[in-house]
């Protein structure tokens, strides 16, 4: 079963976490997925603590220090919220307002428990349209969700058409599949998307050293 290996959140190990972060990147069916993130939500924060799991810190960084308009005033988007841990850090950077989607309706409820957001919507990312209009936000923000089993990498064309057009000395630099994806589509580099792929940092290798 995929949920097997979750156990009582007073005993949970960092070896529990590690099986739960490298089941969350498995390729399985849609409502298996949407199960694996309504069963873990509860244990979320607790367990990416427990990494130390630095990923919405950087982003949010990453975006402040890039983005010169008026923070008090810019409405950011944050793609695959969670439970709000990247707003959460704009927040106390000075940015107000949150716009949040996600696929889990469970991870959905955390979210709207911090008060952070004036608008979440559930969303199946890559298969849902997440426009209602075009350059809709000044920010959008996706932080460790573009890999396989988990957003596609094509959803960044929507991305790009949710946020208004900035300077490309404001736009914060995106990785190289990101870029990529937005050259193969036409999408010039000048528009406030912030994509952090953690996946590919270092608590990767801390994960797999100690398996």
């Amino acid at each position: 079963m995929l949920f097997s290996y979750l156990v009582m959140a007073s005993s949970r190990t960092f070896a529990d976490v590690r099986d739960v972060i490298l089941s969350a990147h498995t390729n399985v069916g849609l409502q298996s997925k949407i199960g694996f993130y309504s069963t873990w939500a509860e244990n979320y924060e607790q367990d990416v603590a427990l990494l130390d799991y630095r990923a919405p810190h950087l982003a949010a960084e990453c975006i402040t220090k890039n983005f010169k308009g008026d923070k008090a005033r810019a409405i950011i988007l944050d793609v695959a919220c969670g439970t709000g841990l990247v707003s959460a850090h704009l927040k106390k950077l000075g940015f107000k307002h949150f716009v949040g989607i996600d696929g889990c309706a469970g991870m959905l409820d955390l979210a709207r428990k911090t008060g952070l957001f004036q608008e979440l919507k559930q969303c199946m990312l890559g298969q849902d349209s997440l426009l209602e209009q075009d350059e809709m936000y000044d920010i959008v923000v996706i932080v460790g969700a573009l890999s396989v089993g988990q957003v596609p990498v094509t959803v960044i064309e929507q991305l790009w058409r949710a946020t208004k057009p900035g300077r490309t000395d404001e736009a914060p630099k995106m990785t190289p599949r990101a870029q990529k994806i937005s050259a193969s589509r036409g999408m010039p580099d000048q528009r406030r998307i912030c994509v952090h792929d953690y996946k590919r940092q270092c608590r990767k290798s801390r994960i797999q050293s100690r398996a």
